[in-house]
């Protein structure tokens, strides 16, 4: 049996258009905002149209020795084009990207996964000090 972790892909964003890329600060103070912003494709561009999109992006935080991973965000982006006249003539687009603020109260790991229509799912993961 196949389990979903085996079909998360990861690669060398500057490689890799469909990888997403935590930016936020390497070391925060403990309990005190940060902002993480969350980017496809920040070397080489990934598509935005109807036909091939991302369709959404979660961002997790595990501390430090423990097993649980906490939700932190589920940010989906929904207009890609679409229209009734067809495929990429729609009056808006959405792009992937996500700037949030959070704090934390010790050392741990953010975790971004995304989701291309046509590729499937990506990782990336950043290592935060407290």
């Amino acid at each position: 049996m196949v389990k979903i972790g085996e079909l998360i892909q990861e690669a060398d964003w500057k490689k890799e258009k469909h990888v997403p890329v935590i930016d936020c600060p390497d070391s925060v103070t403990a309990n005190e905002l940060f902002e993480a912003t969350v980017t496809i494709g920040k070397d080489i561009s990934h598509p935005n149209t109807t036909e091939h999109h991302i369709r959404w992006i979660m961002l997790y935080y595990q501390p430090d020795d423990e097993k649980t991973l906490y939700q932190v965000g589920n940010y989906e982006f929904t207009a890609h084009g679409e229209s009734t006249k067809g495929p990429d003539t729609g009056p808006v687009y959405t792009n992937h990207e996500v700037k949030t603020s959070l704090k934390i109260a010790k050392s741990g790991t953010l975790f971004a996964v995304s989701y291309c229509n046509i590729h499937g799912l990506w990782e990336f993961s950043k290592k935060i000090k407290v």
